[in-house]
């Protein structure tokens, strides 16, 4: 992941200018997952936002896999931005990479107690969306509440001089199991989150990929943000496509496989992730399909290889989220 801070008296109008959340509702170190838009309304990255104490600066994560096209595109706005905005007017925008830092994804119904034997910051204070600087065995590190696997977690940034010391501290305490993407993968599947890549693109729009949420109501009306007259048009009139959940039954369909109408005779979308899911034990899978076909129980087939499965819509997440809140 790629962390950065966007520091200055235009920082929050910047932001703004680049997504369509209300970042000037959000309260100090509160957070909100957010999606980096193109001119046409297509999803750069997705991207979390933390406010931290004003205005003035605030503390982002966009993802690594990206890391060339958001670099490529913030720097373009932020030129225009501060020769246009900021240039003799004292309301510059800066921007920083933090080069060298860590960040650990401590996730799990027990990760409240690992990380209290960690710091002496009182860890329960700490909700869902909020986050802290908090000591933890004596580095300063800022610490956000939330993840991506549906469960209670941490998001944990940690400085160049400790990251490797924290990390291993935390990977050695009891009860915690080191885990890959494919883990990731499947929780955040049954959890009903995007990945960027899978479901996520600069051809999809966020009302597409059922995330109408991260656009304000105070951004509806206004519309003062890049892309926006296709999310504005969109939420008005509906998307051609939407993101569904389906079950799948007989055999896990993998991204690219083509979803197809009940009788078969019409391709109406395509899979974009999918797995066998370990928690119910079913097949379940994401994708795109026409608008009309997106209501929950529709009956629709999918190709899987060379055989037809029958596929059901349902809603998500398919397994309850376990926020701390």
């Amino acid at each position: 992941m790629i962390q950065q801070t966007f520091r200055g008296p235009s920082a929050q109008a910047f932001l703004s200018y680049l997504c369509p959340t209300s970042v000037s509702s959000l309260q100090p170190y509160s957070s909100s997952l957010s999606v980096l838009l193109n001119e046409t309304g297509g999803i750069i990255d997705d991207m979390i936002i933390t406010k931290h104490a004003n205005d003035n600066e605030f503390y982002v994560v966009t993802n690594a896999g990206r890391a060339k096209e958001d670099g490529e595109w913030l720097s373009t706005q932020l030129q225009n931005w501060n020769a246009t905005q900021g240039k003799g007017k004292g309301k510059e925008v800066e921007w920083n990479k933090l080069e060298g830092y860590g960040l650990v994804a401590l996730q799990g119904p027990k990760a409240g107690e690992v990380l209290q034997k960690l710091t002496p910051y009182d860890v329960s204070s700490l909700k869902f969306g909020q986050a802290a600087y908090m000591d933890i065995q004596g580095a300063k590190c800022h610490v956000a509440r939330g993840g991506y696997t549906g469960e209670d977690g941490f998001e944990i940034s940690l400085p160049p001089d400790a990251a490797v010391e924290i990390t291993e501290k935390i990977a050695n305490s009891s009860g915690v199991q080191l885990t890959g993407l494919g883990a990731r993968d499947s929780l955040r599947l049954e959890a009903g989150m995007c990945l960027y890549g899978n479901d996520l693109d600069e051809s999809v729009s966020p009302i597409e990929a059922g995330l109408a949420w991260v656009v304000g109501k105070d951004r509806r009306a206004t519309g003062d943000f890049i892309g926006a007259e296709r999310v504005l048009r969109e939420l008005k009139e509906g998307p051609s496509r939407r993101r569904v959940g389906l079950e799948i039954l007989g055999s896990p369909a993998r991204q690219g496989a083509e979803i197809l109408s009940d009788d078969e005779k019409t391709q109406i979308g395509t899979i974009t992730s999918g797995i066998p899911s370990p928690t119910l034990g079913t097949n379940i899978a994401m994708g795109y399909v026409k608008n009309g076909y997106h209501k929950k129980g529709t009956q629709l087939k999918v190709k899987v290889r060379r055989n037809v499965r029958d596929a059901v819509v349902k809603g998500m997440p398919f397994v309850p989220a376990k926020y701390y809140r």
